[in-house]
């Protein structure tokens, strides 16, 4: 999918693990969800680069998909991609799982379990594909970046026949609209412990994609 400056959306690999963390930790540090599960800490900014390394290695380790888009300045945009209920995971995630809450604490854990919890009525239940995570670098927005690798997650629901769509969360009530004018119908919300609100959606494999603005 071309962007402005003829830059295409391509599937990563592990090579590009630290760039990617480094696009999504920026696109994610002020997340609703992030600031929950880590909490206040002065250690925010890398325990945030922990659990982004985590949900990047859970990609890989499970054959999963990683997506992005690079230009002469390096990356600039970059999607984790998932298959519920499709892949399964093998002993080496459950290994950097425990890992990682070891030493992020239990309260962490606790938290991210209470988020587990909140958005679950929020997940699809036949097979489908999951953006986990989609961001753009601050310096290289309004670029058409983020709609690139959209259309990308699009096409490899439109691809393989087991896929019924795409779903997604967010905590941004920023993106309600802008997911909409995507195709994805809202399944629902939900509040998480009083925090914040999730936002769930899904867009079938048949949607078409709006019209170039």
């Amino acid at each position: 999918m071309a962007t402005e400056d003829a830059s295409t959306v391509e599937v990563l690999d592990a090579a590009d693990t630290s760039d990617v963390v480094s696009v999504l930790c920026e696109a994610f540090s002020d997340a609703p969800v992030m600031r929950f599960v880590l909490g206040p800490s002065e250690r925010y900014a890398a325990d945030l680069e922990k659990l982004v390394t985590f949900f990047v290695m859970a990609r890989l380790l499970r054959q999963e998909v990683l997506l992005g888009v690079r230009s002469s300045r390096g990356l600039d945009a970059a999607a984790l991609v998932s298959y519920p209920r499709m892949r399964t995971s093998p002993p080496e995630l459950t290994e950097l799982r425990a890992e990682l809450w070891a030493e992020l604490g239990a309260d962490s854990l606790a938290r991210y379990e209470t988020f587990g919890r909140a958005a679950d009525p929020l997940t699809v239940s036949e097979p489908h594909i999951h953006l986990n995570m989609i961001g753009v670098r601050a310096a290289s927005r309004g670029r058409g970046l983020g709609r690139a690798v959209l259309d990308d997650v699009h096409e490899l629901s439109r691809r393989d026949a087991a896929s019924s769509g795409v779903s997604l969360v967010t905590g941004r009530e920023s993106n309600v609209g802008l997911y909409r004018h995507f195709g994805y119908e809202l399944i629902g919300r939900t509040d998480v412990d009083g925090a914040f609100t999730v936002w769930g959606f899904f867009r079938s494999k048949e949607a078409r994609e709006p019209a170039l603005t």
